[in-house]
């Protein structure tokens, strides 16, 4: 599976260029933790004290505080590489890190990892809570050459509240229940007469269900796990679709909980 990386902050953090408090603080105020108390009539050692936290905080610490907030929000709020080296066909696999955020809605456990392979053009995009899936859209991919992809992942009981936190997709329905359901969440209109192929797979003692929708140019991969409903949809526009849609299918049937 891929390796987990390490976001990138845009902005150079060096810890070790801060200068020490006995030069931060302006002439006659002690460094905190000095060996002398230098009293002066005006600051008491109380005063002094708060003073010399105070302009250490902000000038001396400024910089680390500003680091560990950007560190900190682009670990867990942004977006952190999941992608293997290419294989020796190009292919990359992306595993979801266990470090990323996201939770959609307070109680909700931990997202179960999933992964997929794509080939080695296609990257990341930031999600926004605008988009069709709203704040449920984990994750989207896209190509320039071959088209794009995305990852919905909703808690089970926003559909059903009597599946508990072991679902399988068979608890949720049949496929023909699911796509009935969920494929409006996915292309944004009823689905149907647009189901082209449906089948079911097995992998891990996992079931997916799997859907090929013409028109739009559609592959949707569906399953469950823990309290939650995975959606993968993979498109591509009408010359996308011709040209390369044995690599669109690849990467839809690539798609696995882990």
């Amino acid at each position: 599976m891929g390796s987990t990386m390490f976001a990138t902050v845009p902005f150079s953090c060096n810890f070790h260029q801060s200068k020490p408090p006995s030069q931060i603080l302006q002439k006659g105020v002690p460094a905190v933790g000095g060996e002398k108390e230098n009293r002066s009539p005006i600051l008491n050692r109380r005063s002094v004290l708060l003073s010399g936290v105070s302009l250490v905080s902000s000038a001396g610490l400024g910089l680390q505080s500003e680091c560990l907030a950007a560190v900190k929000q682009g670990l867990l709020a942004g977006r952190i590489p999941g992608l293997s080296e290419p294989d020796e066909q190009g292919w990359r696999t992306y595993r979801r890190p266990d470090e990323k955020s996201g939770g959609h809605g307070v109680g909700w456990s931990p997202i179960i990892p999933y992964a997929f392979s794509v080939p080695q053009d296609w990257e990341e995009v930031p999600v926004s809570i605008a988009d069709l899936g709203g704040t449920e859209i984990d994750l989207r991919f896209k190509s320039s050459k071959e088209g794009r992809l995305f990852v919905i992942v909703a808690p089970v009981q926003r559909f059903s509240d009597v599946i508990g936190d072991d679902a399988t997709i068979e608890m949720v329905g049949p496929p023909e229940k699911v796509i009935s359901a969920f494929g409006p969440e996915v292309i944004g209109e009823n689905v149907e007469g647009k189901v082209m192929n449906m089948s079911v797979a097995e992998h891990n003692g996992r079931t997916y269900y799997q859907f090929e929708l013409e028109p739009p140019h559609v592959l949707i991969t569906a399953t469950a796990a823990g309290n939650r409903l995975y959606l993968f949809s993979v498109t591509g526009n009408g010359l996308q679709w011709k040209r390369h849609y044995s690599d669109l299918k690849r990467i839809a049937d690539s798609f696995r909980v882990v």
